[in-house]
Parts: structure tokens; C-alpha cells; sequence
């Protein structure tokens, strides 16, 4: 009496076996097809970061950062992070990591932000959808190796598949929150001057909205650099590998090297972004008060 009964139990394991043998067998050359085009686009990307040189990418993260920041103590602190990953020996496989990183961030912001619009303009698709968020983000993000293995097997492809899953939900919630939180008057302001429903996207929600979303694509990055450290454990290469390889050896000092090339990048990549959204924020407040004038004058 003290255990559950197991006729209760419900074979939602034996269900998911199931489509996913449909999907192997109906959709394998789609898949195939998807897997081999990413390939090649991770491939074009990591030979671009890698063909550049060093010294280069370290200068214009440098510049980048202090342009941002207005202050030169902030850019010089970027570039001696980013040149501490080549100094621990490192600078090829943080490049690799960038690459599957700046490709599932790319792919989670050309889905996401389209998305959250839904979101934003049709309660129904917002309830809808709200949950598989849920579910997305509470995952444990080890889950989302296997379908990614029995769609696309080991490597690169795979490893994307699975960060993009794991990464795109701050961008779409972030993106919803931000349109959501457009001043009503503001909007009215506009429908009076006979904007009509894409004039008001492209003119009104998404300049006031742009700090919330880039403050979606920041987390979104940083969680697509995370999970490409776990997809090592489906062959994707990189610093994770770097890690991994180290914990199968017992190799305490390569993993800690390659740990700490993964926080220097991590750094980098946050506090840019971050930086970046921060200044949207700034410029935009101003831009809010402008059309908060003239509604009132409206």
C-alpha cells in the first residue's frame, strides 16, 4: 500500500520512443540534410575567428569595450582577459567555442525575437507557449544531448541543436516584456497619427522595447556558453572538451587552465553585451520621454 501502484503509472517514456523512431524514419534526411548545412556554416564561422589574428581580435574587443563603456580602463580590461585565454594556450579552442556560440546565439534571436512579438500581440500564443518556456528553462539541460544525438550523432551539429534549445527562452520572454511594457499612451499617440500595426512595431515597440531585448540576448549568450561546455560530452569541440578530457585524466592543472579560459570568456562576452544593453537604456529613456510629450500634446 506504501508504493505507488504501477498500473497507475503512465508509459510516457514508451510514447516518446515512439515519435522519435517516426521522426528517424520519416524525417531522417531532413535532419541529415539541416546537419550537414550547419556543419558547414559552424565550419565557415570557426575558420573566419581563427584566420583573424590574434592580436587583432584582442584590439577590437578592446576598442569595442572602451567606445561602450566611455572609459579606457574598461576596454584595456577586456582586452587582457581575452589575451589571458591565449596565454593558458587556449586561443584556437575558445575560438571554436565562439563560433558554436555565436551561431546558436544568432539562430536563438532570428526565432526568439519574432516569437515574443507573437507573444506580445496574441494572448493565446503567449498562454500557449508560456509553459513550454517553463519547461525549457527547468530542464535539466543534460536532456537535451540525447535528442540532439539520436537526430543529428556526435559533433558540432548536435552540440548547436541542443544549445539553441537550452538558450533561446530569456530572448523570446525578454522580447515579449519588453513590447508589453510600452507605454499605452505612447502607442495611442502614434495610432493617432495613422501608424499603423507594422509602423508601430518598427517605429515605436521595438526602439523602447531594445534594452529588454538585448537584455535577453545577453542571458541567451550566456546561457548558449554554458551549455556548449556540456555538449563536449556529445563531441563537440572546444574548451569543454578542453575541461572534460582533463576530468577523464584526472589532469587537475589543464582543468583548471581551460576552466579559467572559460571564465575570462564568459566575462568578456557578459560584460559587453551587458554594456551594450545598458547603453540602449540610456538612449532610449530619453526617446520615452519624447513620445510621452508628445501624447500629451496629441
Amino acid at each position: 500500500m506504501r508504493e505507488f501502484p504501477e498500473w497507475l503509472r503512465i508509459p510516457l517514456a514508451d510514447a516518446v520512443d515512439v515519435a522519435m523512431d517516426w521522426v528517424l524514419a520519416n524525417l531522417g534526411g531532413l535532419f541529415d540534410w539541416i546537419g550537414s548545412v550547419g556543419l558547414q556554416v559552424l565550419i565557415a564561422v570557426e575558420r573566419v575567428l581563427i584566420f583573424v589574428p590574434w592580436f587583432v581580435v584582442v584590439i577590437v574587443v578592446g576598442v569595442a569595450a572602451w567606445r561602450l563603456a566611455g572609459t579606457w580602463k574598461f576596454g584595456v580590461q577586456m582586452g587582457l582577459m581575452l589575451l589571458a585565454v591565449g596565454l593558458l594556450g587556449y586561443w584556437a579552442e575558445a575560438m571554436t567555442t565562439l563560433s558554436v556560440v555565436i551561431v546558436s546565439v544568432a539562430i536563438s534571436i532570428g526565432i526568439g525575437i519574432p516569437t515574443g512579438i507573437l507573444m506580445a500581440w496574441y494572448n493565446p500564443v503567449k498562454r500557449f507557449i508560456t509553459p513550454i518556456l517553463d519547461a525549457m528553462q527547468t530542464m535539466p539541460s543534460f536532456v537535451y544531448l540525447i535528442p540532439a544525438l539520436m537526430l543529428f550523432g556526435l559533433g558540432r551539429v548536435p552540440a548547436t541543436f541542443a544549445t539553441l534549445i537550452y538558450a533561446i527562452p530569456p530572448v523570446i520572454r525578454l522580447t515579449d516584456v519588453g513590447i508589453r511594457g510600452v507605454p499605452e499612451n505612447t502607442i495611442e499617440a502614434a495610432k493617432a497619427f495613422g501608424a499603423n500595426r507594422w509602423n508601430l512595431l518598427f517605429d515605436v515597440q521595438l526602439p523602447l522595447a531594445r534594452p529588454s531585448i538585448l537584455v535577453g540576448v545577453n542571458q541567451t549568450t550566456m546561457m548558449a556558453l554554458a551549455m556548449v561546455v556540456i555538449g563536449s560530452m556529445i563531441g563537440n569541440r572546444g574548451l569543454g572538451m578542453e575541461v572534460l578530457l582533463s576530468i577523464n585524466r584526472v589532469d587537475i592543472g589543464k582543468g583548471f587552465e581551460a576552466g579559467l579560459a572559460i571564465v575570462f570568456l564568459a566575462i568578456v562576452i557578459d560584460r559587453i553585451t551587458n554594456r551594450f544593453a545598458a547603453v540602449n537604456r540610456e538612449t532610449a529613456a530619453p526617446a520615452s520621454n519624447d513620445e510621452g510629450s508628445v501624447s500629451q500634446s496629441a
